[in-house]
């Protein structure tokens, strides 16, 4: 059961795996049966099957990702005291596990492993007393950092212990059994019921029942909730990979993010906006934090919200954000983008947004995490669980939900008519259908892709919203195919990039539409004529009707005809299969590639 709960995880990324399992020795005696392995999880499996732990039905394991000490079997988790009475696996950074090792290498503790985990099994060693919990709760109170942890003690046999500061922990309720997993996925096909923890709380599971309490040992409130997708929803459903399921998902996803959220008067309704109406009139500046592909969602709702709103809109890279001392005060209003809701970046520049005044708006895709929980209001986008590392669905639901914020803040602030944000809405309504056509046009791209598999570098082009556009076509070739990859905005080519093209060169081109902004489209159209003319191999996606650019297209990939704030919806779907084709020619992990994590959830 354990090594399932850690399958349904590897998407999270991971370099080393383990279990530790409550059992009976020979005489009778509990104890901790444990094994653990560098690399991936088969190669735990392969020695488990040659030497079975023996039976058991309490045990804890984990999937880790190197940050103290390399992926070796000695750093992998559980870890272990001296007497192999207490295991411990834990996800975070722990600050201050120098001093703490020193202490114990004092006391004479042996630590065999250059991890920060290890210090807690021992520290938790020396707390016990007969109450894990307790001693848990203890131990927690003299950590610094970001942590989830997990511990079993062979002499509470039947309990599990966990605790939370930052890092993501969720309980599965079952009838008889109890779970514990840094995501629902990992327990959804035995339970759909799930409590939530808070900061600093300690949970301790039994067969028969849950107890939360805070660090200081008073007892906490929980909130339960209902899981509403099942285990099927996170298997492949006959895909190669998960990532190729979830961009066929992606019509789907955009209309459940879109779903309800025009009331019965006509008006635009955003349940999970707790932020009155007022305030938000008062707001006289929006700034965006996030990370990865959530951060080009970002860059893609600057253009709306200044448009819609007439607001002044920033987009910060949540790392940098509260390291540059930001300019807030209660009139501003941060929107923090995370597919998880635990990216630890963004997390820390909410936290420090709310401690200037400011209000916070979430826009997340999972129930109950940390950054939902410390907003001001949060706009779910009802994706549904996103395996693959490199995200898809997440990024174009995303910008459904920024879509959404800037019109309900026109709406708000008499900025757009009712009429106007109803025919928005329209055309929103209609781009599920819009990427259902795309994504039925999609086998030259793959055909593309795989002709370019021995390609050294490319290179992407847009303007206005297809700039950030350009950016994540990038990235997502960063990602998986492992090989260079720019987005620029086109009209900086003769501003430095151009000296970059050279004959072959694959150079992909976001042609916005020629109904829109002409002015953009004639611009993009001379800078394909440019760097054709000094060789580069032109894959342009333009709209369907748009003639001028065939002469220059060396491929041609057409989108339906969108409103160009909203082309992203559709420009972006190319660039998805493009990556995953690419890589896959290449002969690379598609769904978890190398070095990254899913949710990044350390600084």
């Amino acid at each position: 059961m354990v090594i399932a709960g850690l399958r349904r995880l590897e998407y999270r990324g991971y370099d080393s795996a383990g279990v530790a399992v409550q059992t009976r020795g020979a005489d009778g005696q509990w104890l901790l049966a444990t094994d653990k392995r560098a690399g991936k999880l088969v190669n735990l499996e392969k020695s488990l099957a040659e030497t079975p732990l023996a039976a058991g039905t309490t045990g804890i394991g984990h999937t880790r990702w190197a940050t103290h000490g390399g992926p070796t079997d000695a750093n992998a988790h559980p870890h272990l005291d001296d007497h192999r009475k207490v295991a411990v696996v834990h996800n975070g950074i722990i600050e201050n596990f120098a001093k703490l090792r020193a202490d114990l290498a004092d006391r004479g503790h042996t630590l065999r492993s250059e991890t920060d985990t290890e210090v807690v099994a021992h520290l938790l060693a020396e707390a016990y007393d007969g109450d894990l919990a307790g001693a848990m709760r203890a131990v927690c109170r003299r950590l610094d950092g970001a942590f989830t942890l997990v511990a079993v003690h062979a002499d509470a046999p039947g309990t599990v212990v966990g605790a939370r500061r930052n890092s993501p922990l969720v309980v599965g309720v079952g009838d008889g059994e109890n779970f514990l997993a840094s995501d629902v996925a990992a327990f959804i096909a035995h339970t759909r019921e799930a409590i939530e923890l808070g900061q600093d709380q300690v949970v301790e599971l039994r067969p028969d029942g849950v107890t939360v309490t805070n660090f200081d040992g008073t007892p906490a409130e929980v909130r339960e909730y209902h899981v509403d997708w099942d285990a099927s929803a996170a298997e492949k459903g006959g895909y190669d990979y998960f990532m190729l399921k979830e961009i066929a998902e992606q019509p789907k996803a955009v209309a459940d993010t879109l779903l309800g959220r025009i009331g019965t008067d006509g008006r635009l309704t955003l349940d999970e906006l707790r932020i009155p109406d007022q305030v938000l009139r008062e707001v006289d500046k929006v700034v965006i934090v996030a990370c990865g592909t959530a951060f080009h969602a970002g860059m893609i709702a600057k253009y709306a919200i200044e448009h819609w709103t007439r607001i002044p809109c920033e987009v910060e890279v949540a790392s940098e954000f509260r390291y540059r001392d930001p300019i807030l005060d209660d009139r501003t209003l941060v929107v923090a983008i995370s597919q998880s809701g635990e990216t630890m970046d963004t997390l820390m520049a909410l936290r420090h947004a709310r401690e200037q005044g400011a209000k916070v708006l979430a826009i997340c895709n999972t129930n109950g995490s940390t950054i939902p929980r410390e907003s001001d209001a949060v706009l779910y986008t009802h994706a549904g669980p996103e395996v693959a590392v490199a995200s898809t669905k997440a990024f174009l639901t995303q910008l459904v939900a920024c879509y959404l914020v800037a019109l309900y803040l026109g709406q708000v602030r008499g900025t757009k008519w009712g009429d106007e944000i109803t025919s928005v809405i329209r055309e929103l309504g209609d781009a599920p259908r819009q990427v259902e056509q795309v994504l039925g046009t999609m086998e030259p791209v793959r055909a593309l892709a795989r002709s370019l598999a021995d390609a050294r570098s490319v290179l992407f082009l847009g303007r206005h919203v297809g700039y950030p556009v350009a950016l994540e076509g990038a990235l997502k070739l960063k990602e998986l195919a492992y090989m260079h990859a720019e987005g620029f905005a086109a009209g900086e080519l003769k501003h430095g990039p151009i000296a970059l093209i050279e004959e072959g060169l694959p150079v992909v081109v976001v042609v916005p539409s020629p109904r829109g902004r002409s002015i953009l489209h004639d611009k993009i159209v001379s800078n394909i004529q440019e760097i054709r003319a000094r060789g580069a191999r032109t894959i342009v996606i333009a709209e369907e009707g748009d003639e001028a650019v065939v002469p220059y297209a060396d491929h041609l990939i057409r989108i339906p005809a969108t409103p160009t704030l909203l082309q992203p919806l559709v420009s972006t779907v190319p660039l998805q299969v493009f990556a995953c084709e690419l890589a896959t020619a290449k002969g690379h992990e598609v769904d978890q590639p190398r070095n990254l994590a899913k949710s990044v959830t350390v600084e």
